[in-house]
């Protein structure tokens, strides 16, 4: 057990215990090098390790690395040791928002400007392809100025986390919160779940008690599916009529954020945030998996640190089937996606030039549009912006397939962010960059031929008579 005043890592001190979990326990901190207090997590490793929740905290602090805003909790850093794992995070000052509301309903500018701020940090976060799936008073802690900031994002998901059929599949949330379609075990939008979540915490601020309760849950439950609640008599008209539309139990029809913006009841006061105003910090990964390693499983990790030499990156082969699935005569993507958006979002060119040239011009172009460049995986070099974007930093992904020892494909798309700035950062600055060592674009544009290249490029794909083995 940690006990006040014990110094962790040379960098905080320990203080009061503020809480604590199964697995965890919080405490409040001081920072030894800036004297800033911070609140520490502390997480025994062999109980999650037991009940298998590795996987939650290393989403939990993927997550907390993705959204950094001023109405969520900060994560500074995560550090471990053979037995523990340590999140610095903001201190919170004041406590839960479900404090003040259990006191009684509060008053409907009060309420507003929390609901608003819970919106705002809830878009940003599904920006970044987080959905936060427990959202309720007790996860909405209040700083010392009375602003609002998110918490605990151990039960959320990534976008990556959808299956096939787009949706997310796994029940979890607090019931009274939680919507209908994710009790009903059917696949649920993540976005939309997290909205019917938003509603249910504006109609408890402003009453002061559930819209969905009774004390047998199966019966609460059939409430949530039908939708089934009464707005007190003193909520304004505006209030009630935006209430329908997040409670709507059909998440299709359910409003969106956009609309819940516009709505001109929310927007009484509002002040949205500027974009350039969004802190900043480290979003690598490195620390989530060194936080779980070994000693062993560390040192491998270090082998296999991103490596931005271009002798490291091996191209991947290319087989008869690959070329046929990147062929626009067998690409079947159409029957999903619009043309526009492919385009988009995947640039495709050959190229005679070694390896080793293609991964030089890379860099180049990445050091002249101050870009970090990781190799991710075999045949794979990406390139990290280092501002932050409308959604993200934008992140461009090069992977390089041979064909033959003469002859090399690459593949061009956007990795992360928006893909407006995508296509700017493409157009403007990479292609006119790769024409040094293009042969051919997909789409038939040619570079000048270069010395020692022969003016036409053999076809990718032989004629559909020829037969093959």
């Amino acid at each position: 057990m940690e006990k006040r005043g014990t110094v962790l890592m040379r960098r905080y001190e320990l203080g009061r215990l503020l809480g604590q979990g199964t697995f965890a326990k919080v405490y409040q901190a001081r920072s030894i090098a800036s004297g800033q207090s911070v609140a520490i997590k502390v997480i025994d490793k062999e109980k999650i390790l037991r009940v298998g929740m590795i996987d939650q905290i290393k989403r939990e602090i993927s997550v907390m690395r993705l959204v950094h805003h001023p109405n969520v909790v900060e994560l500074y850093e995560v550090m471990a040791t053979k037995s523990k794992i340590y999140f610095a995070m903001e201190y919170v000052r004041g406590g839960e928002l479900f404090n003040k509301v259990a006191k009684g309903r509060l008053k409907e500018e009060v309420a507003r400007k929390y609901f608003q701020q819970l919106i705002a940090a809830v878009d940003f976060c599904h920006s970044r392809g987080v959905y936060h799936r427990d959202l309720k008073p007790e996860n909405l802690l209040l700083d010392e100025k009375g602003d609002l900031k998110v918490s605990d994002f151990g039960l959320s998901a990534l976008g990556a986390s959808r299956r096939d059929d787009g949706l997310l599949h796994t029940t979890c949330g607090t019931p009274a919160y939680v919507a209908p379609e994710v009790i009903n075990k059917k696949g649920y939008d993540g976005a939309k779940a997290d909205i019917w979540s938003c509603g249910v915490i504006l109609f408890v601020l402003m009453a002061g008690c559930l819209p969905f309760h009774d004390s047998n849950l199966m019966e609460m439950y059939r409430k949530i599916s039908r939708g089934d609640f009464k707005c007190p008599y003193w909520f304004p008209s505006d209030v009630k009529k935006l209430l329908i539309r997040l409670l709507d139990p059909n998440p299709t029809t359910r409003i969106t954020m956009s609309k819940i913006i516009e709505n001109p009841w929310f927007r009484k006061g509002y002040r949205p945030m500027d974009p350039q105003a969004q802190m900043k910090r480290d979003e690598s990964l490195g620390d989530v998996r060194r936080a779980f390693a070994t000693d062993h499983e560390g040192e491998e990790e270090k082998k296999q640190e991103p490596c931005s030499s271009s002798s490291a990156v091996k191209p991947a082969p290319l087989n008869a089937f690959d070329l046929i699935s990147r062929s626009p005569s067998f690409d079947l993507s159409g029957l999903f996606e619009e043309e526009n958006e492919r385009k988009a979002e995947l640039a495709r060119f050959t190229t005679q030039q070694p390896t080793e040239a293609i991964v030089s011009k890379l860099e180049e172009i990445a050091k002249t549009e101050r870009f970090r460049v990781k190799k991710e995986k075999e045949g794979v070099v990406k390139l990290e912006g280092s501002r932050e974007g409308r959604k993200g930093q934008l992140a461009v992904e090069a992977e390089i397939f041979e064909v033959t020892p003469a002859l090399y494909v690459v593949e061009v798309k956007k990795a992360a962010g928006d893909t407006l700035e995508y296509e700017r950062f493409y157009h403007q600055g990479m292609k006119p960059s790769l024409k040094d060592i293009v042969w051919k674009w997909q789409n038939g544009e040619q570079s000048p031929p270069q010395p020692g290249m022969p003016s036409h490029p053999p076809p990718l794909l032989p004629p559909a008579h020829t037969q093959h083995d």
